[in-house]
């Protein structure tokens, strides 16, 4: 192994320590890393920097343990020393390049994967990563040929294919198509590769308007998914049980705040439209927005933990400072916040929840659609889909007759149909003033990290509306389930 420095001195001996010797010393931490023996690694990588030792594989390996407990500005400060001792070292950017990423400082990180690919251009993982932070940025032509690239170097990477799908792909470039289509992909492949092959076969065929071919990937991708990630529709109603109760409780040790942050919570089932919506509102230019954040959530935790001792907004509105957010206005579109409605609307003053809802057969095929990740685990199964978009429509119905005031209801159908009128309506609510830049929400440069982020970078439209249609067949079993509601019982499904 070679590029481990000078000799050095121990500070606490002043001995010089032999090249070989830090060699043999350094090849131990290596080891003990490589075994996942994390903490013993960790001691040894701290113990070299506390001595000046100088290496920038130790800066950079532990920055990754670092970065890894979620200790982000210390790996970031490692990764850059790193760095600066060995420019030319193509992981190192990539490393803090993922780090970047993982903070929301997209820009950022898609100049350390530009750096990280010119050092090393057979880079597949900055390839990747880069595709993923184009898109993210808007950037989505760019992001295609990123993808692309990860394909040509590695035509087994399945994701990329997945992610090329999701996109609005040129048809000039068939040669990734052919190869997805090829059974000789699916050979040796993980049962997480096959889902990724069957989604992304899915998605290709629905832009094609093979709506029964593409139904079967779909069936295909997510019967698989739901072996590898059960469902977790039980949980998400006990849990929805519990907060409804909780709500019910007098509030304890609240303050009145005459001039308080003014919290915006964007809540629903996904694909609602709530990506839109907040695309909508971050036109304003005094408006924070925080994403999918668990803010909300951890603070909720904490205050339950401390026994109340301390005021659930004080804490709320404190972890948004830690994310280094100015304004005093800010949406939150964490959506599964709708357990928390009656808890939002009753602990935390000058408090807003817009409510996002859409056609129940349309937005059920649309989760069922979207490949999502944990959290969302019902997502794969079209019964539990219903349920769940049942008990949502039951837990607001039920908060909005106590806290009608504070709640507003968004229908994505009729915002895609008449974007003019309710957007007009939705900023009187808030009491905004009028901008026309809220027309055009396309037109926002913000990063967007969602399923949604390719179609909210067309303008306003209303493709998706009565898409369900196409699905017909496969979507009895939710039809079954929504008409035993009375609210849908006599509805043309």
């Amino acid at each position: 192994m070679k590029g481990f420095g000078e000799e050095y001195k121990s500070k606490k001996t002043g001995k010089k320590k032999s090249k070989a010797s830090q060699e043999q010393i350094i090849n131990k931490a290596f080891y003990f890393h490589s075994k996942g023996n994390i903490s013993e690694a960790a001691k040894y990588y701290k113990s070299f920097i506390d001595q000046g030792f100088k290496n920038h594989l130790v800066f950079s390996n532990y920055g990754v343990i670092l970065s890894d407990l979620g200790k982000l500005k210390e790996a970031e400060l490692l990764y850059r020393k790193a760095i600066e001792l060995n420019p030319k070292h193509a992981e190192v950017h990539y490393n803090l390049g993922h780090l970047m990423s993982t903070r929301g400082k997209l820009k950022e990180a898609e100049l350390l994967y530009r750096k990280a690919i010119e050092l090393n251009p057979n880079y597949v993982k900055a390839y990747f990563n880069l595709g993923h932070a184009l898109s993210n940025l808007g950037k989505l032509k760019e992001a295609e040929l990123s993808y692309s690239k990860v394909i040509k170097l590695n035509p087994n990477y399945t994701e990329a294919y997945y992610l090329l799908s999701s996109l609005k792909y040129s048809s000039e470039n068939k040669n990734w198509k052919n190869q997805l289509f090829n059974e000789s992909i699916l050979n040796l492949k993980t049962k997480e590769d096959q889902i990724n092959i069957y989604f992304a076969r899915a998605n290709i065929l629905h832009k094609e308007k093979n709506y029964e071919d593409s139904s079967k990937f779909l069936q295909l991708a997510n019967q698989l998914k739901l072996t590898l990630h059960p469902s977790n529709c039980d949980a998400l109603i006990n849990k929805s049980k519990a907060l409804l109760i909780e709500s019910n409780k007098q509030a304890i040790n609240q303050k009145e705040y005459i001039k308080s942050h003014e919290s915006i919570f964007i809540v629903g089932m996904p694909r609602s439209g709530s990506t839109l919506l907040e695309s909508i509102l971050s036109m304003n230019p005094d408006i924070d927005d925080l994403g999918e954040s668990e803010i909300l959530e951890k603070s909720f935790l904490d205050y339950k933990k401390s026994n109340q001792k301390l005021n659930l907004a004080e804490r709320y509105w404190e972890k948004i400072r830690d994310l280094k957010k100015q304004s005093n206005k800010t949406t939150n579109k964490n959506l599964y916040n709708f357990l928390y409605a009656g808890i939002i609307a009753k602990k935390i003053p000058n408090s807003k929840i817009i409510h996002c809802y859409r056609n129940p057969l349309d937005n059920i095929l649309s989760i069922y659609r979207a490949h999502f990740t944990q959290g969302n685990e019902y997502s794969s199964s079209l019964m539990d889909c219903a349920i769940i978009y049942l008990k949502q429509e039951e837990i607001m119905s039920n908060y909005k007759s106590r806290f009608r005031s504070k709640i507003y209801d968004l229908n994505y159908d009729s915002l895609v149909c008449n974007p003019n009128q309710e957007i007009k309506s939705l900023i009187s609510w808030l009491g905004w003033e009028w901008s026309d830049a809220y027309l055009s929400p396309h037109l926002n440069p913000r990063e967007i990290f969602t399923a949604s982020k390719v179609q909210v970078r067309s303008p306003i439209n209303s493709k998706s509306i009565g898409g369900w249609k196409n699905y017909k067949d496969i979507m009895k079993p939710c039809i079954e389930i929504l008409t035993q509601s009375e609210k849908y019982r006599n509805l043309p499904f």
